[in-house]
């Protein structure tokens, strides 16, 4: 039983041991990432503002991500 918890606390170390060195390595974002991530959020603000739904706002979201006029409801 000893055997048993001793394994299991020693599998659990390693497991978390490795997720804290993934956070640490995460990379730094580049500039076309945080323009996509700039464009979406604007984008969902616009259609949050118009009160779109469903297929409505599918569409809208992808003329607006795609740079087409999103200043308009299609």
């Amino acid at each position: 039983m000893k055997a048993l918890i001793v394994s299991m606390t020693i599998a659990f170390g390693l497991v978390a041991g490795q997720a804290l060195a993934a956070d640490e390595t995460k990379k730094e974002q580049s500039p076309a990432q945080r323009a996509q991530q700039e464009r979406m959020k604007n984008c969902n603000k616009q259609a949050r503002e118009q009160a779109l739904k469903g297929d409505e706002r599918k569409q809208f979201m992808k003329g607006c991500l795609s740079g087409k006029s999103a200043s308009q409801k299609p």
